[in-house]
């Protein structure tokens, strides 16, 4: 079941975001956009959000909204934009899917390469298994509400929860605090980036908490 006011808060919230402003493109190394473009793909991702937390209201189960996740990336016709205009989109579905708990890279993969090449990829994701992701930790942005996933590729029994980490939500540049806990030995960050490492031998959670507001207080997200 899924928590529905936090959830459907998550969508409003990603719904205010300007996805496709000339500091998000930037943001990725792009030149941005026509403004039509982005204004048309804007208003794309806020229908889909205001269906999915329509949807979520009404008490839809998860096959549902991963159907409505799907129809929503199927009504943007691939062949109307350039490589980086369809990266961007999927990166957007990616977080709508995280927001939900949902795997959609399937699906994604699908529509940003064609089928036949989505196959070959998930094949060889496979076939390379040391960095198969055999868990997905989740932690919500406090400042957007998106899901923020933390891949895990391998455990092992003996390692210790040794670090804070201040990282960075790759949706609305939010600083959080992420703790990932013991037995953890290799990881991929997902939808984040790492801006800093505490060690918890120099550092208690609440002297920790404290750098994490020196970070957002000189860097400019003042709470």
């Amino acid at each position: 079941m899924y928590d529905e006011p936090s959830v459907v808060t998550a969508l409003m919230k990603f719904k205010e975001i300007d996805k496709f402003s000339a500091a998000a493109w930037e943001h990725r190394g792009l030149i941005p956009s026509d403004i039509d473009v982005c204004n048309r793909l804007q208003e794309a991702f806020n229908d889909c959000a205001d269906n999915l937390a329509a949807a979520i209201r009404q008490g839809a189960k998860k096959t549902q909204l991963k159907k409505l996740l799907t129809e929503g990336l199927k009504k943007i016709n691939r062949a109307d934009y350039d490589t980086e205009e369809r990266e961007f989109i999927c990166y957007y579905f990616i977080e709508l899917s995280s927001v939900l708990s949902i795997d959609l890279r399937d699906t994604i993969n699908s529509w940003l390469y064609g089928s036949f090449l989505a196959v070959v990829i998930k094949a060889a994701a496979f076939f390379k298994g040391a960095d198969r992701v055999i868990e997905t930790l989740h932690q919500q942005c406090t400042d957007c509400g998106i899901q923020l996933e933390t891949l895990i590729l391998r455990k092992e029994k003996g390692i210790p929860d040794s670090v804070w980490t201040i990282i960075q939500c790759n949706s609305c540049n939010g600083y959080n605090l992420l703790s990932i806990g013991p037995n953890i030995k290799k990881l991929r960050f997902g939808n984040y980036q790492s801006i800093e490492e505490l060690l918890k031998t120099d550092y208690t959670e609440e002297q920790a908490k404290t750098r994490l507001e020196q970070i957002r207080y000189f860097r400019g997200q003042r709470k």
